[in-house]
Protein backbone atom coordinates (compact mmCIF):
# COMPACT_ATOMS: atom_id res chain seq x y z
CA UNK A 1 0.00 0.00 0.00
CA UNK A 2 3.07 2.11 0.63
CA UNK A 3 4.32 1.52 -2.22
CA UNK A 4 1.21 2.66 -4.53
CA UNK A 5 0.69 5.70 -2.31
CA UNK A 6 4.92 6.34 -3.59
CA UNK A 7 4.00 5.89 -6.60
CA UNK A 8 1.02 8.16 -6.41
CA UNK A 9 2.93 11.14 -5.32
CA UNK A 10 5.42 10.60 -7.72
CA UNK A 11 3.04 10.31 -10.85
CA UNK A 12 1.40 13.77 -9.41
CA UNK A 13 4.58 15.11 -9.28
CA UNK A 14 5.46 14.36 -12.49
CA UNK A 15 2.16 15.76 -14.31
CA UNK A 16 2.39 19.12 -11.69
CA UNK A 17 5.49 19.55 -13.19
CA UNK A 18 4.11 19.74 -17.10
CA UNK A 19 1.09 21.68 -16.16
CA UNK A 20 2.10 25.50 -17.26
CA UNK A 21 1.18 28.71 -16.90
CA UNK A 22 -0.76 31.59 -19.48
CA UNK A 23 1.52 33.50 -20.89
CA UNK A 24 0.48 37.22 -19.41
CA UNK A 25 2.18 38.74 -22.58
CA UNK A 26 -0.67 37.66 -25.09
CA UNK A 27 -4.24 38.04 -23.49
CA UNK A 28 -6.24 35.07 -24.64
CA UNK A 29 -8.77 35.60 -21.89
CA UNK A 30 -11.04 31.91 -21.20
CA UNK A 31 -8.27 30.55 -23.97
CA UNK A 32 -5.68 30.52 -21.67
CA UNK A 33 -7.01 27.50 -19.67
CA UNK A 34 -6.00 25.61 -22.67
CA UNK A 35 -2.29 26.04 -21.64
CA UNK A 36 -3.64 24.03 -18.33
CA UNK A 37 -3.81 20.24 -20.22
CA UNK A 38 -1.06 17.91 -19.17
CA UNK A 39 -0.93 16.52 -22.64
CA UNK A 40 0.83 19.05 -24.66
CA UNK A 41 2.14 16.49 -26.88
CA UNK A 42 -1.20 15.20 -28.02
CA UNK A 43 -3.43 18.44 -28.02
CA UNK A 44 -1.36 21.43 -29.04
CA UNK A 45 -3.88 23.81 -28.80
CA UNK A 46 -2.40 26.76 -26.91
CA UNK A 47 0.75 26.39 -28.10
CA UNK A 48 -1.00 26.71 -31.76
CA UNK A 49 -3.42 29.71 -30.42
CA UNK A 50 -0.20 31.44 -29.58
CA UNK A 51 1.20 30.90 -32.83
CA UNK A 52 -1.84 32.10 -34.69
CA UNK A 53 -2.04 35.38 -32.61
CA UNK A 54 1.76 36.47 -33.47
CA UNK A 55 1.12 35.96 -37.01
CA UNK A 56 -2.10 37.87 -36.65
CA UNK A 57 -0.78 40.61 -34.60
CA UNK A 58 2.31 40.78 -37.42
CA UNK A 59 0.40 40.82 -39.93
CA UNK A 60 -1.98 44.09 -38.72
CA UNK A 61 1.17 45.42 -38.02
CA UNK A 62 3.23 44.80 -41.33
CA UNK A 63 -0.31 45.48 -43.53
CA UNK A 64 -0.24 49.19 -41.51
CA UNK A 65 2.95 49.43 -42.70
CA UNK A 66 1.89 49.32 -45.76
CA UNK A 67 -0.97 51.15 -46.08
CA UNK A 68 1.11 53.90 -44.89
CA UNK A 69 3.48 53.72 -47.67
CA UNK A 70 0.67 53.40 -50.27
CA UNK A 71 -1.62 56.41 -48.98
CA UNK A 72 1.96 58.29 -49.79
CA UNK A 73 1.91 57.23 -53.42
CA UNK A 74 0.14 59.30 -56.34
CA UNK A 75 -1.70 55.78 -57.29
CA UNK A 76 -3.28 55.88 -60.85
CA UNK A 77 -6.16 53.45 -62.50
CA UNK A 78 -4.24 53.05 -65.53
CA UNK A 79 -1.44 54.26 -67.84
CA UNK A 80 -3.56 56.38 -69.65
CA UNK A 81 -3.99 58.92 -66.31
CA UNK A 82 -0.27 58.94 -65.85
CA UNK A 83 -0.35 62.36 -66.98
CA UNK A 84 -3.47 63.39 -66.37
CA UNK A 85 -3.44 65.81 -62.75
CA UNK A 86 -6.24 65.26 -60.17
CA UNK A 87 -7.90 68.69 -60.82
CA UNK A 88 -8.32 67.72 -64.96
CA UNK A 89 -9.95 64.34 -64.27
CA UNK A 90 -13.91 64.21 -65.07
CA UNK A 91 -15.82 63.87 -61.80
CA UNK A 92 -18.31 61.25 -61.95
CA UNK A 93 -21.71 62.94 -62.96
CA UNK A 94 -24.34 61.99 -59.85
CA UNK A 95 -27.15 59.79 -61.08
CA UNK A 96 -30.67 61.22 -60.68
CA UNK A 97 -32.90 58.79 -58.65
CA UNK A 98 -36.16 60.72 -59.99
CA UNK A 99 -37.89 59.83 -63.12
CA UNK A 100 -40.57 61.41 -64.86
CA UNK A 101 -43.49 58.48 -64.39
CA UNK A 102 -43.89 59.08 -68.59
CA UNK A 103 -40.56 57.61 -68.67
CA UNK A 104 -40.93 55.02 -66.20
CA UNK A 105 -44.06 53.97 -68.26
CA UNK A 106 -42.64 53.99 -71.57
CA UNK A 107 -39.45 51.47 -70.89
CA UNK A 108 -42.23 49.10 -68.87
CA UNK A 109 -44.19 49.56 -72.35
CA UNK A 110 -41.39 48.32 -74.23
CA UNK A 111 -40.54 45.94 -72.05
CA UNK A 112 -44.01 44.44 -71.99
CA UNK A 113 -43.91 44.49 -75.85
CA UNK A 114 -40.84 42.70 -76.07
CA UNK A 115 -42.15 39.82 -74.09
CA UNK A 116 -45.07 38.15 -75.56
CA UNK A 117 -45.79 35.54 -73.38
CA UNK A 118 -45.37 38.21 -70.47
CA UNK A 119 -47.75 40.47 -69.23
CA UNK A 120 -47.12 43.38 -67.35
CA UNK A 121 -49.52 45.57 -64.99
CA UNK A 122 -48.54 48.86 -63.85
CA UNK A 123 -50.34 50.72 -60.74
CA UNK A 124 -48.90 53.25 -59.07
CA UNK A 125 -51.34 53.46 -55.65
CA UNK A 126 -49.05 55.48 -53.55
CA UNK A 127 -48.19 58.54 -55.48
CA UNK A 128 -44.97 58.01 -58.15
CA UNK A 129 -43.87 55.00 -56.90
CA UNK A 130 -45.15 52.19 -59.41
CA UNK A 131 -46.06 48.65 -58.56
CA UNK A 132 -45.92 45.81 -61.44
CA UNK A 133 -47.76 42.76 -61.67
CA UNK A 134 -45.60 40.22 -64.09
CA UNK A 135 -47.82 37.60 -65.18
CA UNK A 136 -45.33 34.96 -66.50
CA UNK A 137 -47.86 32.15 -68.76
CA UNK A 138 -49.56 30.12 -66.32
CA UNK A 139 -46.14 29.73 -64.51
CA UNK A 140 -46.15 32.31 -61.88
CA UNK A 141 -46.94 35.90 -61.11
CA UNK A 142 -44.60 38.52 -59.63
CA UNK A 143 -44.77 41.74 -57.83
CA UNK A 144 -42.79 44.07 -58.26
CA UNK A 145 -42.06 47.58 -55.98
CA UNK A 146 -40.06 49.99 -57.77
CA UNK A 147 -38.98 53.41 -56.67
CA UNK A 148 -38.89 55.24 -59.70
CA UNK A 149 -37.40 52.92 -62.37
CA UNK A 150 -35.58 51.17 -59.04
CA UNK A 151 -36.28 47.87 -58.20
CA UNK A 152 -36.88 47.37 -54.97
CA UNK A 153 -38.31 44.42 -54.24
CA UNK A 154 -40.00 41.03 -55.66
CA UNK A 155 -41.98 38.91 -54.73
CA UNK A 156 -42.55 35.55 -56.34
CA UNK A 157 -46.02 33.87 -56.30
CA UNK A 158 -48.34 30.62 -58.12
CA UNK A 159 -50.06 31.64 -60.87
CA UNK A 160 -53.35 30.66 -59.22
CA UNK A 161 -52.15 32.53 -55.63
CA UNK A 162 -54.18 35.44 -54.79
CA UNK A 163 -51.67 38.64 -54.64
CA UNK A 164 -54.26 41.18 -53.88
CA UNK A 165 -55.05 42.35 -49.72
CA UNK A 166 -58.66 42.22 -48.53
CA UNK A 167 -58.74 46.39 -50.02
CA UNK A 168 -57.96 45.21 -53.30
CA UNK A 169 -54.13 46.85 -53.03
CA UNK A 170 -51.15 44.46 -54.33
CA UNK A 171 -49.79 42.30 -50.94
CA UNK A 172 -46.23 43.18 -50.70
CA UNK A 173 -45.38 41.49 -47.96
CA UNK A 174 -46.86 37.89 -47.70
CA UNK A 175 -45.10 35.35 -49.34
CA UNK A 176 -45.80 32.03 -51.15
CA UNK A 177 -46.85 29.41 -49.98
CA UNK A 178 -44.97 27.10 -51.68
CA UNK A 179 -41.51 26.14 -51.25
CA UNK A 180 -40.17 26.53 -54.74
CA UNK A 181 -41.95 30.34 -55.25
CA UNK A 182 -40.12 31.34 -51.51
CA UNK A 183 -36.66 29.80 -53.51
CA UNK A 184 -37.50 31.88 -56.59
CA UNK A 185 -38.15 34.97 -54.59
CA UNK A 186 -35.16 34.38 -53.31
CA UNK A 187 -33.21 33.79 -56.13
CA UNK A 188 -34.71 36.90 -57.73
CA UNK A 189 -33.60 38.90 -54.78
CA UNK A 190 -30.36 37.79 -55.43
CA UNK A 191 -30.41 39.10 -59.38
CA UNK A 192 -31.96 42.23 -57.95
CA UNK A 193 -28.21 42.80 -56.32
CA UNK A 194 -26.43 41.56 -59.91
CA UNK A 195 -28.24 43.55 -62.25
CA UNK A 196 -26.92 47.08 -60.73
CA UNK A 197 -25.74 49.86 -63.14
CA UNK A 198 -26.91 52.96 -61.77
CA UNK A 199 -26.35 55.41 -65.18
CA UNK A 200 -28.91 52.94 -66.97
CA UNK A 201 -31.99 51.68 -64.91
CA UNK A 202 -33.66 51.20 -67.85
CA UNK A 203 -30.96 48.37 -69.17
CA UNK A 204 -31.18 47.25 -65.48
CA UNK A 205 -34.86 46.36 -65.46
CA UNK A 206 -34.88 44.93 -69.05
CA UNK A 207 -32.34 42.74 -68.13
CA UNK A 208 -33.86 41.55 -64.75
CA UNK A 209 -37.54 40.70 -67.16
CA UNK A 210 -35.36 39.18 -70.06
CA UNK A 211 -33.46 36.79 -66.55
CA UNK A 212 -37.33 36.35 -65.45
CA UNK A 213 -38.92 35.57 -67.93
CA UNK A 214 -36.10 32.10 -67.98
CA UNK A 215 -38.61 30.48 -65.30
CA UNK A 216 -41.36 30.21 -68.46
CA UNK A 217 -40.38 26.31 -68.11
CA UNK A 218 -39.47 26.52 -64.70
CA UNK A 219 -41.31 22.75 -64.24
CA UNK A 220 -40.21 21.38 -67.53
CA UNK A 221 -36.77 22.57 -67.83
CA UNK A 222 -34.18 19.65 -66.18
CA UNK A 223 -30.93 20.92 -65.02
CA UNK A 224 -28.07 21.34 -66.70
CA UNK A 225 -25.37 19.92 -64.36
CA UNK A 226 -27.47 16.43 -63.03
CA UNK A 227 -29.98 16.41 -65.89
CA UNK A 228 -32.82 15.47 -63.43
CA UNK A 229 -36.34 17.59 -63.15
CA UNK A 230 -36.92 17.00 -59.31
CA UNK A 231 -34.72 17.00 -56.68
CA UNK A 232 -35.52 17.11 -52.88
CA UNK A 233 -38.98 17.06 -54.62
CA UNK A 234 -38.13 20.82 -56.07
CA UNK A 235 -37.93 21.45 -59.66
CA UNK A 236 -34.63 23.70 -61.03
CA UNK A 237 -35.32 26.87 -59.29
CA UNK A 238 -31.66 28.51 -60.18
CA UNK A 239 -31.17 30.67 -63.31
CA UNK A 240 -27.69 31.02 -64.58
CA UNK A 241 -27.37 35.46 -64.86
CA UNK A 242 -25.41 34.95 -67.98
CA UNK A 243 -26.66 31.99 -69.57
CA UNK A 244 -30.16 31.30 -67.91
CA UNK A 245 -29.47 27.88 -68.01
CA UNK A 246 -31.24 26.00 -65.05
CA UNK A 247 -30.22 24.56 -61.82
CA UNK A 248 -31.00 22.92 -58.56
CA UNK A 249 -29.91 25.22 -56.11
CA UNK A 250 -27.66 22.49 -54.80
CA UNK A 251 -26.19 21.77 -58.67
CA UNK A 252 -25.24 25.46 -59.47
CA UNK A 253 -22.12 25.32 -56.92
Amino acid sequence: TLNAILFSFSELERLSNLVGKPSENHPLHNSGLLSLDPVQDKTPLYSQLLQAYKWSNKLQYHAGLASGLLNQQSLKRSANQMGVSAKRRPKAQPTTLVLPPQYVDDVINRIDRMFPEMSIQLSRPNGTSAMLLVTLGKVLKVIVVMRSLFIDRTIVKGYNENVYTEDGKLDIWSKSNYQVFQKVTDHATTALLHYQLPQMPDVVVRSFMTWLRSYIKLFQAPCQRCGKFLQDGLPPTWRDFRTLEAFHDTCRQ
